[in-house]
């Protein structure tokens, strides 16, 4: 039977919630996890400095007090993103910080504790004290124990005895208690254990919901929700009674008396605002803050309708520092903040808790710039009608960014295109941003796997330059293009809806689009981030080869730009073949949005005879991509089923564009065989090592770390969120 945590108790003033299970069943979960090899966490990932003190030194003291601020703003969320992943996240995240915090330090900012003489007291083995550490480093990177990257549970490597041990040595009762509380949640790993993130009644877990919520209650809601022009991004829901739900939004401002909207089938809903209280004004606190460093008037605007925002929980407050974000364009300092990214919720509306502040590389920025100038152009050549384009592209601010702080769960992304709201995408504009210092990060010694030996040399020599490329168009080109065709207000239609454009897939007039109220995520619902990411992959794999581009990215020499398209493709083939890692044979469940938009690449490669998977005798496969195909076989193939993925969407038909797009997604018997092999040679998932930016005298500084796992923790004792 699944297995259900309880009692459950939400305390609002921390967000700490109490977990237990009972002791037979304890046990059983405790051994399960040990034979539970793919759930365990990484053993030696490679740790990677994110390069950023050089960038945030050449800026001013100016520049560098609003970088701080804002910085520190966003890491202010962190305890809200770790509340939204799982219900023991917040606990185990304040479990290790308990640990590893010297009590004894009476500065201001907070000190990791020597914490060897916790090894010895510990009396545990080299292998247990290395597994709890890296346990720990994993945890505090990713705010919980699911994977940001695969929405997957990892579980502790050394045994639940060791870890116990090295709790109560630390000599905390506070970490002995939060111990004793996740203990059993932490090492649970049965088939049924809540293994993966997705709606609770189906027997995942998420933060977002109640344990009792099913996907007909978020239904329901939702569809009350945008009846009354109430946002879901920044809210979770909780199931009361059988006829009762309550709506949380995050907000400083505390609701003292909830409205109550009565829905269909004698239920009721309750909306408050409050949740996350006290983080809410710690990140408003130091936007504001950041305000008297503002650079320009767009930036001040910016800043204090974040503040507003952050503070009454207003998404249309949010909406309008979005507005100003975009007209703020070139700044030395790039940064935004907010409830952005829905990849995390099994119903793709609500939103998880980011920000970040960088540095403009302003060489690197001049070559996209030449993109940008260019990119209506290049827009014209995808393979839709007009009609089913913007009216007029909005050109954006494309810039190359050095991250100085990412609040976020796990990885910075290697690229963003936000901000993500549709109307002010369509009418206003919006930001692509590069993050160089994430791109060009490398572990050393990183293995290679699945590339044939005779393609390994170009295949390292362009990959750095080749996802360069993809991550360029796949932002610009492919977040930035395609119209949604919509009724704004009742009769008030942004295309001409008595002559209806005329679908190329049918031959006909289109008969669906987006009603008042309606948005791209309430539609397509939770697959919506993964086929609005595999329509911009798509649009990179269809654009790459074009000459001019890569002319813009300084690949003008023809043996050069050939290699590149070569690696562009060769690159999307094996992560279509990695994806197979975060896709779940029992559920049938995909666990990561882009690696299930390349995965579908890969099948469309399949399909048009462009690649061809060989097993080998050695538990191991190598792709094969026929060169000769890829500008003729291989970009039809990419076009016809791009055009597909765009129409739909722009015309809202969710009923035949989930049905094309599951289909291209479902992994059939044949394929389990290949993730299991992708499985066993899989490899350890880079971790990114922050400094942190602290104040003194009234200036703002800057802190590397060492690269190893003591100095990982440090940056998060340190950073004191």
């Amino acid at each position: 039977m699944p297995l259900r945590f309880l009692p459950i108790s939400f305390r609002r003033t921390s967000h700490l919630v109490s977990l237990h299970l009972p002791r037979a069943l304890y046990r059983r979960h405790v051994t399960t996890a040990m034979t539970s090899k793919h759930f365990l966490a990484d053993t030696d990932a490679p740790i990677c400095r994110l390069e950023a003190k050089q960038h945030f030194e050449s800026l001013t003291e100016k520049e560098q007090l609003y970088a701080h601020y804002v910085g520190r703003a966003s890491w202010e969320g962190a305890r809200i993103l770790s509340t939204t992943i799982s219900r023991e996240a917040p606990l185990l995240y304040s479990l290790f910080i308990e640990i590893f915090t010297d009590k004894d330090n009476s500065g201001n900012i907070p000190r990791m504790k020597d914490i060897l003489p916790l090894k010895a007291k510990a009396e545990v083995s080299d292998d247990a004290w290395k597994y709890f550490l890296e346990y720990a480093a994993q945890v505090l990177n990713n705010l919980g124990n699911y994977k940001s990257f695969g929405d997957t549970k990892f579980l502790p490597r050394l045994s639940v005895n060791d870890f116990e041990k090295i709790v109560r040595a630390s000599g905390s009762e506070t970490a002995v208690k939060l111990f004793e509380q996740v203990r059993d949640a932490v090492y649970a790993a049965e088939p049924d254990a809540q293994l993966l993130i997705g709606f609770p009644a189906e027997g995942h877990v998420s933060g977002y919901y109640s344990p009792n919520i099913s996907k007909h209650d978020v239904q329901l809601v939702q569809a009350l929700l945008e009846q009354k022009n109430i946002s879901a991004l920044n809210t979770r829901l909780f199931k009361l009674s059988e006829n009762e739900y309550e709506v949380r939004i995050a907000s400083a401002k505390v609701t003292k008396s909830p409205e109550t909207f009565e829905i269909s089938e004698g239920k009721v809903v309750k909306v408050i605002y409050g949740d996350f209280a006290d983080n809410m004004t710690k990140i408003a606190d130091n936007i504001r803050l950041a305000i008297p460093y503002a650079a320009n008037d767009h930036q001040k605007k910016m800043l204090e309708a974040y503040a507003e925002s952050f503070s009454t929980g207003s998404i249309d407050a949010h909406k309008e520092s979005q507005r100003h974000w975009i007209r703020d364009v070139g700044p030395n300092v790039e940064s935004n903040i907010g409830f952005i990214e829905t990849y995390r919720d099994p119903a793709g509306v609500r939103a998880e808790w980011e920000g970040f502040v960088a540095v403009v590389n302003k060489e690197m920025t001049q070559k996209f710039e030449k993109l940008v100038d260019s990119a209506e152009t290049y827009v014209g050549r995808l393979p839709w009608a007009k009609e089913f384009e913007k009216d007029k592209f909005n050109k954006p601010d494309f810039t190359s960014l050095e991250v100085v702080t990412f609040a976020t769960s796990g990885t910075p992304p290697a690229g963003i295109n936000i901000p993500n709201y549709d109307d002010i995408r369509m009418t206003e504009g919006f930001k692509n941003v590069s993050l160089g210092n994430v791109l060009s990060a490398k572990a050393l010694n990183e293995k290679v796997t699945f590339i044939k030996s005779d393609d390994l040399a170009v295949y390292d020599k362009y990959r750095g330059p080749a996802f360069e490329v993809q991550v360029g168009l796949h932002e610009l080109l492919g977040h930035g293009s395609g119209k949604l065709l919509q009724e704004e207000a009742p009769g008030k239609f942004n295309f001409d809806h008595t002559n209806p454009p005329i679908s190329p897939l049918t031959g006909k007039p289109v008969t669906t689009w987006y009603k008042p109220g309606e948005t791209w995520g309430s539609v397509f619902k939770a697959a919506a981030a993964s086929y609005e990411e595999c329509r911009a992959e798509s649009v990179a794999m269809y654009l790459c080869v074009d000459r001019e581009i890569l002319n813009i990215f300084g690949h003008g020499e023809e043996q050069e730009a050939s290699d590149i398209i070569y690696v562009c493709y060769l690159q999307m083939a094996r992560a279509g073949l990695l994806a197979l890692e975060f896709y779940d044979p029992k559920s049938k469940k995909w666990g990561q949005a882009h690696m299930q938009a390349r995965y579908a690449i890969l099948q469309v490669f399949l399909q048009a005879g462009l690649v061809r998977i060989e097993e080998t005798g050695a538990d191991d496969l190598l792709i094969h991509l026929d060169r000769s195909k890829i500008e003729t076989v291989g970009v039809k193939a990419v076009g016809d089923f791009l055009a597909k993925l765009q129409i739909y969407k722009a015309t809202a038909d969710a009923d035949n564009g989930l049905a094309f797009y599951t289909k291209q997604t479902t992994v059939s018997d044949d394929w389990i065989k290949y993730r299991e092999i992708v499985l066993a040679q899989k490899q350890p998932r880079k971790v990114f090592l922050q400094g942190n930016t602290f104040i003194q005298d009234g200036k703002a500084v800057f802190k590397e770390y060492p690269v190893t796992l003591e100095g990982f923790i440090q940056s998060f004792v340190e950073r004191n969120v």
